[in-house]
C-alpha cells in the first residue's frame, strides 16, 4: 500500500468508514460490503483481508465489553448479557470443523459454484425478511447444512457471514443478535488471522494508524443507527437486515458471474 496515490488513500479510508458503520449497525457485513469496493481501488485481497480481520477483532470485542459493562446492573437485577453464550457454543460446535477445512484448503470446490449457491440462498432469505415473512426452515438438518457451508466459506474467505445470519436470526432475539454474532466473528476471524500469520502474510500493521480511526468513525455512527433500529418496531430491524442481505447477494452474484 506504500505506492498508492493520495486519491486511493482517501477512497480506502472512506470505504473503511463504511465498513465500520455496516459492521456495528447490523453485526455483519464489514467484509462483504467493503471488500468489493476496496478491490476496485487495489486488486489485492491479501492486502485488505488482514486489515479487515484486525478491525473486526478490535471493534467486536470493544462493543461487547462496553455493552455488557453498561448492562451489569441489569444482570445483577436478574437480567442477561448481550451475548447468548449457549447458542454461540452450538454454532461453534457445528461450524468449527468446516471452518478449519476451509482455512487449510483441505477440500477445494469451484469458487464460482459455491459462491453462486450461497448468494442465491441469501437472496431468498432477504426477500422473505423484506416481505416481513421471515423464512424458517423448521429443520435442524437444513440449519446445520447452512451453518457448515457458512463455516467453510468463512474459512476460505470472509464472506460466509450472511449465510450464518440467515440461520442465527431465526433463533436469537434482535437484542442479542449483533453481539452474539460479534463474539462468533471474533473466534472465527482469530482462527483466520492465525492462518495469515502462519503463512507469513503481511498484516499491514503500519496502516492501522490511519485506518483504525477511519473505521472508528463509521463504528460510532453504526452504533447509533443500531440503537434506533432496536427502539423501532421489530419488523423494521429485519426489513433493514433483508435489504442489506439482498444488496450483499446482488453484489456477490454480479462479481461471481463477471
Amino acid at each position: 500500500m506504500s505506492d498508492l496515490t493520495v486519491v486511493q488513500y482517501i477512497l480506502i479510508a472512506l470505504i473503511f468508514v463504511w465498513s465500520g458503520f455496516v459492521r456495528s449497525g447490523l453485526g455483519f457485513g464489514g467484509a462483504v460490503l467493503s471488500l468489493p469496493f476496496l478491490l476496485l481501488v487495489l486488486d489485492e485481497p491479501l492486502v485488505f483481508l488482514p486489515l479487515i480481520s484486525i478491525h473486526l477483532l478490535v471493534f467486536s470485542s470493544l462493543t461487547i465489553w462496553l455493552n455488557n459493562r453498561k448492562g451489569a446492573k441489569d444482570r445483577q437485577a436478574g437480567g442477561t448479557g448481550t451475548v447468548d453464550w449457549r447458542y454461540l457454543g452450538r454454532l461453534l460446535a457445528i461450524m468449527i470443523v468446516p471452518k478449519l477445512i476451509g482455512v487449510f484448503g483441505l477440500i477445494t470446490l469451484p469458487g464460482y459454484v459455491m459462491s453462486s449457491i450461497i448468494f442465491v440462498i441469501i437472496a431468498l432469505y432477504s426477500l422473505s425478511y423484506i416481505a416481513n415473512h421471515p423464512f424458517r426452515s423448521g429443520s435442524k438438518t437444513v440449519d446445520t447444512i447452512f451453518l457448515m457451508l457458512g463455516g467453510y466459506i468463512s474459512g476460505t474467505s470472509l464472506i460466509g457471514a450472511p449465510l450464518i445470519i440467515a440461520v442465527a436470526a431465526q433463533h436469537l432475539p434482535k437484542e442479542k443478535l449483533r453481539d452474539t454474532l460479534f463474539a462468533l466473528w471474533f473466534i472465527l476471524v482469530l482462527i483466520k488471522l492465525s492462518a495469515f500469520i502462519w503463512a507469513g502474510v503481511d498484516l499491514q500493521l503500519i496502516h492501522h494508524l490511519w485506518l483504525l480511526p477511519a473505521a472508528a468513525v463509521g463504528h460510532v455512527i453504526g452504533l447509533y443507527v443500531h440503537g434506533r433500529m432496536l427502539q423501532a418496531e421489530g419488523s423494521l430491524f429485519f426489513r433493514v437486515l433483508g435489504v442489506v442481505l439482498l444488496v450483499v447477494s446482488t453484489i456477490g452474484m454480479v462479481s461471481v458471474w463477471r
